[in-house]
């Protein structure tokens, strides 16, 4: 299959609305985005398109009846995971964990396994509108490849345990491998990198102190799973007589550059530590949900002015990438949660899965809002569709009636990865082959 790669140094995009995500989180009518290259070159009304000297030579996108806006960030996931979609449904975290999916990675993670995944992953993000993901898993220099090769903005996380797998021996051996890879792939324009201990549980403290150390020296972040269920809570302070959060604390892990994953089980003093420090939260709403793990406090979270972000977790345990669908459900659980209807508002569901991600991955500074000079990582959303109709506000449309389906146009970097609801640059037939290929190998 060959694709036709675009060739023009400015685009011109005509929506109906521009959904800017700035600080007054305007939205725009009447107006066009310009991209040069990889960057938003201005956003200008209509009537004054005529006056652009490169108009002429520019590729024009109609956009009648649909919003522009910032492209979703998934702040969590494990992308190679969605080979394991629906294999191992309806049970608890720990029961799902120790006897479906660990034994299911010592079996079956290969490098080809990795990068397959990764691929499919990558296409279901970009055609329900992510264009950027925090992700973590084995292989992270297989997986910066392959973001880089199919265009997907990624942050890869470097993982760290203290056991053995298919990808290290122990917490010296993955540290190891994992600032190897940080410098193989500093060059790659669509990947970052970030350390990723994966939880409380699984990292000892000498490895979290290294870790504490190099994210200082190389101003990374840290990625990791922290209070995900009360089971967790429980057995640490059996163990330590501490709390992990607060463990993690004394060991200068909560600050900046932490992001905290999921946070079911949070008192009033945590949440008033990540106000003070300016440590991240990822929301999970639908994986938490699906495995009975508990609830994020949200809204109070919100209330505390502290950073919090979406993300799907795994297909493994979701079972879908969807961030559409995360916002919907993250704004109706923190009401419900909260017993306050106003929490988590439409404007705030759609902050979670842009601008908020962005910051919390180091990256607002480029992407996660559309404003002139940040980097051209955005998609349009038609909003003709039958469930998004009548419209009487953009943004509750987007947060509450709108699927993925609706994603029409995809850019990431400059290059229109989705073009008209077809991909431009991906191969979809060639990953669902490769998926079926697994789901068969794995089965029997």
């Amino acid at each position: 299959m060959s694709f036709q790669h675009q060739n023009y140094e400015y685009q011109i995009l005509m929506p109906e609305w521009i959904v800017t995500v700035n600080s007054a989180f305007e939205i725009l009518t009447d107006c066009a985005l310009v991209i040069k290259s990889n960057r938003i070159h201005s956003i200008i009304p209509v009537s004054e398109l005529e006056e652009l000297d490169f108009l002429d030579q520019a590729k024009l996108y109609p956009l009648p009846g649909q919003a522009l806006m910032p492209g979703l960030v998934n702040s969590h996931t494990h992308a190679s995971m969605s080979l394991f979609r629906g294999m191992a449904d309806d049970l608890a975290l720990m029961d799902w964990l120790n006897n479906h999916i660990w034994p299911a990675e010592q079996k079956w993670i290969t490098p080809q396994f990795i990068t397959d995944g990764f691929e499919l992953s990558a296409a279901e993000m970009i055609r329900s509108g992510t264009t950027c993901m925090n992700d973590m898993y084995f292989y992270p220099d297989l997986v910066a490849r392959s973001a880089q090769q199919l265009g997907m903005r990624t942050v890869v996380g470097l993982i760290v345990l203290d056991f053995p797998s298919v990808w290290a021996q122990n917490a010296d051996d993955y540290l190891s491998k994992a600032l190897a890879v940080h410098d193989e792939i500093s060059e790659l324009p669509l990947v970052s990198s970030a350390l990723a201990p994966h939880a409380p549980y699984t990292v000892s403290n000498p490895a979290l102190e290294k870790i504490a150390m190099y994210s200082n020296e190389l101003e990374l972040p840290v990625h990791m799973h922290i209070h995900e269920t009360a089971f967790e809570v429980i057995e640490a302070e059996k163990n330590t007589g501490k709390r992990p959060f607060e463990r993690l604390d004394q060991l200068n892990l909560v600050n900046p550059n932490l992001i905290a994953v999921h946070m079911t089980q949070l008192n009033d003093s945590e949440i008033d530590r990540l106000a003070e420090t300016g440590a991240h939260v990822v929301h999970c709403p639908a994986s938490n949900l699906k495995l009975a793990s508990g609830m994020c406090p949200v809204a109070v979270l919100q209330d505390k002015a502290v950073n919090v972000c979406l993300g799907t977790d795994s297909a493994a345990s979701n079972n879908d990438l969807d961030m559409f669908g995360e916002m919907r459900t993250a704004a109706l659980l923190a009401k419900g949660v909260s017993g306050n209807a106003a929490a988590c508002s439409a404007q705030q569901a759609i902050q979670m899965a842009t601008i908020n991600g962005a910051k919390a991955l180091g990256l607002g500074y480029e992407i996660g809002s559309l404003e002139i000079g940040k980097l051209a990582d955005l998609i349009a959303v038609n909003l003709s569709h039958l469930n998004t109709q009548p419209l009487y506000d953009v943004a509750t449309q987007l947060a509450y009636a709108t699927n993925s389906r609706q994603v029409s146009h995809v850019w990431i970097d400059g290059v229109c990865q989705l073009n008209d609801y077809e991909f431009s640059q991906i191969d979809e037939a060639a990953i669902i082959h490769k998926a079926k290929t697994w789901s068969n190998k794995i089965s029997g």
